[in-house]
């Protein structure tokens, strides 16, 4: 049987829900506080990607999808003026399956420690973490996204990775060097 175009755009469209639902509504989450308005907001930034005309030639749909995201959900903030973040016990950790108890419990207690040191952070360095660090895109991407320029994403990046470092070893946690 003969695919048609419409068969692949469709294929298409499936994989990259695949691949970007869960990383989208864990960015929209943490934008506005609460799952189920995250997933109106990504429900709604998909079905823009089908209105949109992108296709799997477009190498950029990631990219596109996080920046129509967050705008719709700063979007919704804006409409009810006010913006909040997920308390840090609702965040998901996955922790792996292959270490050895002692060592997956010591994993959990590094990822809360970090958490803990990211919620010090201003929230806009967060974002800029997150973006780099939990979804993997470049500075550029991210600059995108944000509308930020390129070098001032890297100027984020670097003093938040310091401020970061300094709380770790104020609290014991990294060596001096």
């Amino acid at each position: 049987m003969k695919r048609t175009p419409d068969d692949r755009s469709a294929e298409w469209f499936r994989s990259v829900l695949a691949a970007q639902e869960g990383p989208l509504l864990r960015y929209a989450a943490r934008i506005l506080g609460d799952v189920e308005r995250a997933r109106d907001v990504v429900q709604e930034t998909f079905l823009r990607l089908l209105k949109s005309g992108k296709g799997p030639d477009d190498g950029h749909v990631p990219e596109w999808l996080f920046t129509v995201c967050r705008n719709r959900a700063l979007d919704v903030c804006r409409k009810e003026r006010r913006m909040t973040h997920l308390a840090e016990h609702s965040e998901q950790f996955q922790p792996s399956t292959e270490p050895p108890p002692p060592a997956a419990a010591s994993l959990h207690e590094q990822a809360g420690q970090v958490a803990a040191a990211m919620e010090t952070l201003p929230a806009r360095q967060q974002e800029i973490l997150r973006l780099k660090f939990q979804n993997g895109f470049s500075y550029k991407q991210i600059a995108g996204i944000t509308g930020l320029s390129v070098s001032n994403v890297g100027f984020l990046i670097h003093t938040a990775i310091g401020k970061l470092r300094k709380h770790f070893k104020a609290a014991g946690l990294l060596r001096q060097m």
